[in-house]
Parts: C-alpha cells; structure tokens; sequence
C-alpha cells in the first residue's frame, strides 16, 4: 500500500515539474530536467551520472525550486540534500 502511495506520488511530482519552465542566464530552468533523479530522492537508490548532471545543470535554479511551494516538498529533504552531496553538487543557501 505504501508503495503505491509512493508510485502516484512520483507520477503527481513528474507532471507538476514538466510544466515549470523558467529561464535564469544561460541555464534554461525546468525542473522536469531533475527527473532521472525522482528514483533516488524518493528511496534510497544511490543517483545515476544522468541524475548527477542534471543536478548539476540545474543547480542555478535550485533556489528558485526551494521558492515555489509545489516544488519545495521534494527539494527540500534529507533525501534529495544526500543526492546532491553524492552528485558532489552543494546544496544552495537561498
């Protein structure tokens, strides 16, 4: 039961980031980009090199994710500051 809570969950989270689009300098901000990362933020699945590179790709508009209520919620857990830490990117201070 819980997994399929955690299923719908993923599935809710990947729409609500496929239609957040923002621009910031060179770096086109959408956090559908962090996408192949929703595994790894969601469980304890260490992240791929995809995941990593994204995340560091989008690091730039990671504060303005942690701004937007619908985003924070995954942003902002221990879980996606492990992921960043094992990508090697640094979690931002907003």
């Amino acid at each position: 039961m819980k997994t399929s809570y955690m299923v719908v969950y993923t599935i809710i989270l990947v729409l609500v980031l496929a239609q957040q689009h923002v621009e910031v300098s060179a770096v086109t901000c959408s956090p559908a980009q962090l996408s192949p990362c929703v595994s790894a933020i969601t469980s304890s699945t260490p992240p791929s090199k995809l995941c990593c590179s994204k995340i560091k790709e989008q690091r730039p508009c990671l504060c303005q994710y942690l701004k937007n209520p619908n985003l924070q919620k995954f942003i902002n857990t221990p879980n996606a500051r492990k992921v960043a830490s094992t990508c090697g990117t640094p979690f931002p201070k907003c």
